[in-house]
């Protein structure tokens, strides 16, 4: 599939207009210097990682897939204390040309506060000036081959092609058998992200130093007032989460060195750690708390974190504990992770204030706010044992919508209710659920149903492996065979829309970059349906959302080859 821009283009270093840069060059560029930071940092070469840094930083590519980032991500209208958004095409490539490092300085932080998981505490984010976060966004390019490739094996958050899931088996994995440790020391860090030492991130992370000594030392302004910063680095930075990352990179090589020898581990010391949280594993209580936890706790003050007394806490697999909203515990001898009890309390409590919210709102509208939170939550679950939670969320939705359903029509008994809110769809009954105005082939309009939460299945997620990094060509086709099932398993159903994928190769024809479950995607109609285009597999093509909005703007034309035509 080849895609031809309305006009002549202009190469990506001389682009005159935000649309004519050509993103697939740029990415291909910036894909090539990372693959040879990763192949020099392996052999390490630090002096060669910093020379190709420095190239990646101020290469146009490079700029200009910072830009994007940072002005076609959910926050892109949310201002800094300059009060400044890069909203236009002009502005945007204005932009890429003013990421420069001679002169730069970055501003104050706007720091604003939002409430934590148990509703209660607030947590600080600080939002940098979109300049700031492009020249985060630009050194991250750089940053990540690194960190990659340096990383602990079983270090999940904030990592590309990594998740919680990929922690969670890793939980089943280290206590699962019954030869395995009994104990779990479950860490957690007092301020993580505030706490950091200024020192050692500028003396230990491979980057621009300079810049990243301006980063940390910028300060913050709350409520007109500035504060500056000695120590941390602030939640809501793109880079952060990185920085934060690197810092405690090495604790599961420490570990391992003392207690692991010739392929052995007879402590049974493990560690699973995703972001700050982390759980360490060990055959005895003892060794946890007389060997382990003294090594933690130096790993971490040289880097001038600490653990929280009161919530480090040493705990045996049959009492359970809970980690990334699991519950990890054994019964009986078999180890089983569900849901933990607070996160399913939380989910319904968001849940009912949505629809205690929205008691006047229409009943289609009603449905179409709650199925994205439902099937969220659903999907975050369905790698463990989940059924018979599922069950029991799903009836204390019902009971929920009922109770909204019978307000809203005081007068009427329940029978009329029942006939005007709910549905019976093949074997279920009590759907809640509504027709549209969208007629479908067979004269009939459209039944919109509240998001089926028992039907989703129960898969076992497969567990990355710990070595694989993206930015290494070895590990491409594994990749890529990973996002493709994952993205195979998105579309299951949906015989139509896979054929469409794979007949484009499983990428975007506008910027060349596979299209996952993750980078999501959108119908995009060839000849337009207002005039006379028809939704045939000829007359479409899938691009990302990002890719969708600009390809009317380019005036896009598409050639699909003969295998796409099914000729």
């Amino acid at each position: 599939m080849t895609v031809q821009q309305a006009g002549t283009g202009a190469s990506s270093d001389r682009a005159m207009h935000w649309n004519d840069v050509d993103w697939a060059r740029c990415y291909r560029e910036i894909r090539r210097l990372q693959a040879r930071i990763v192949k020099a940092t392996q052999d390490g070469k630090y002096g060669k990682v910093k020379a190709l840094q420095w190239l990646l930083t101020h290469s146009f590519s490079g700029k200009a897939l910072a830009v994007r980032r940072v002005t076609e991500n959910q926050g892109r209208r949310t201002p800094g204390v300059d009060g400044l958004t890069w909203s236009t095409p002009r502005s945007r490539l204005q932009a890429v040309k003013s990421l420069k490092r001679r002169g730069y300085r970055p501003l104050p932080l706007r720091r604003i506060y939002i409430p934590k998981a148990d509703g209660k505490r607030l947590r600080p984010l600080g939002i940098p000036c979109m300049v700031d976060r492009a020249q985060q966004a630009l050194h991250l390019l750089a940053l990540e081959p690194v960190a990659e490739t340096m990383a602990d094996p079983n270090s999940y958050g904030f990592r590309a092609t990594r998740s919680t899931a990929d922690a969670i088996e890793q939980c089943f994995i280290s206590l699962a058998s019954s030869n395995r440790a009994q104990w779990i020391l479950e860490a957690d860090i007092r301020s993580c992200f505030d706490e950091i030492s200024h020192d050692w991130l500028v003396a230990h992370i491979p980057t621009d130093k300079a810049i990243l000594r301006k980063w940390l030392k910028a300060g913050y302004l709350h409520n007109s007032v500035f504060h500056s910063t000695e120590a941390g680095t602030p939640q809501g930075g793109i880079i952060s989460p990185t920085l934060m990352n690197m810092t405690l990179d090495g604790l599961e090589r420490t570990l391992l060195a003392k207690f692991c020898r010739g392929g052995r581990n007879p402590s049974k010391v493990n560690v699973v750690r995703y972001a700050d949280d982390f759980v360490i594993t060990g055959a005895t209580r003892e060794v946890l708390e007389d060997e382990v936890m003294p090594l933690v706790v130096q790993f971490l003050a040289q880097r001038g974190l600490s653990l929280s007394r009161e919530k480090t806490r040493i705990t045996h697999i049959n009492d359970g504990f809970d980690f990334l909203g699991m519950n990890v515990r054994k019964y009986d001898g078999k180890l089983l992770i569900k849901p933990a009890k607070t996160s399913v309390q939380r989910f319904m409590r968001k849940l009912r204030d949505v629809v205690k919210g929205n008691a006047t709102l229409r009943h289609d509208r009603l449905i179409r706010l709650l199925n994205p939170k439902i099937r969220g939550w659903a999907d975050y679950y369905r790698h463990v044992v989940a059924k018979r939670t599922f069950n029991k969320v799903a009836h204390a939705i019902w009971q929920c919508l009922w109770r909204w359903a019978k307000r809203r029509h005081p007068q009427k008994n329940s029978h009329w209710v029942r006939r005007k809110y709910f549905r019976t769809v093949g074997a279920r009954q009590w759907v809640f659920g509504t027709a549209t105005d969208k007629v479908l082939s067979n004269g009939k309009r459209e039944l919109l149903t509240l998001y089926d939460i028992v039907g989703t299945p129960i898969r076992r997620h497969r567990k990355i492996k710990g070595a694989a990094n993206p930015f290494d060509p070895q590990w491409e086709s594994y990749f890529e065979e990973r996002l493709g099932f994952a993205m195979m398993d998105s579309l299951k159903g949906r015989m139509r829309l896979i054929r469409l994928w794979l007949d484009q190769q499983r990428s975007c024809p506008v910027c060349r970059q596979m299209i996952t479950k993750s980078s999501g995607w959108r119908l995009y109609h060839l000849e337009r349906k207002i005039d006379g285009g028809k939704d045939t597999i000829s007359n479409l093509t899938m691009l990302h959302p990002d890719c969708h909005r600009a390809a009317r703007a380019l005036g896009l034309s598409v050639v699909k080859p003969a295998s796409a035509m099914g000729l």
